[in-house]
This record gives structure tokens, sequence and C-alpha cells, in this order.
């Protein structure tokens, strides 16, 4: 075999080897992408369920507003008579 045949062998197997690396990492990254995403997912629904639950909240502050409000209208009637 001639030195050149032998150092193209070489720069193949080393070819092989980087590309064997690069594929590894980017399957890494995939994985760390879908991880990622399903945990955006998570924090998406959690947003979701609180902009929910803060809505209701609200409801029930300007519904207990509005009994305090005639309560207090009750009684000034009444001690007023």
């Amino acid at each position: 075999m001639s030195e050149d045949a032998i150092q193209t062998a070489r720069e193949l197997a080393t070819h092989a080897s980087d590309i064997k690396h690069l594929q590894d990492d980017m399957d890494k990254m995939l994985a760390n992408m879908k991880e990622m995403q399903a945990t955006l997912i998570d924090i998406q629904k959690t947003l979701s369920e609180a902009r929910g639950g803060w809505k209701v909240l609200m409801l029930v502050g300007g519904a207990s507003s509005v009994v305090g409000a005639g309560l207090v209208q009750l009684t000034n009637w009444y001690v007023g008579k």
C-alpha cells in the first residue's frame, strides 16, 4: 500500500469518528430540546390555571364588596329611621 492510500485511510477513519461524535451531540441536543418543550408546556398549563384562578378570586372579591356595600346601606337606612 502506498503512503497516500494509508494517509487517506487515516483521514477517513478520523472523519468517521468525528461524524459519530457530532451525531451523538445532536442526539443529546434533540433530547434536551424535547425535555425543554415538555417543561414549557407544563409552565403554560400552570399559568393558564393561575389565570382562571385570578378571575374567580376577582369575582368573589367583587361579589363580597357588593354584599358588604349593600349591608352598609341597609344599616344606614335602618338606623336613619
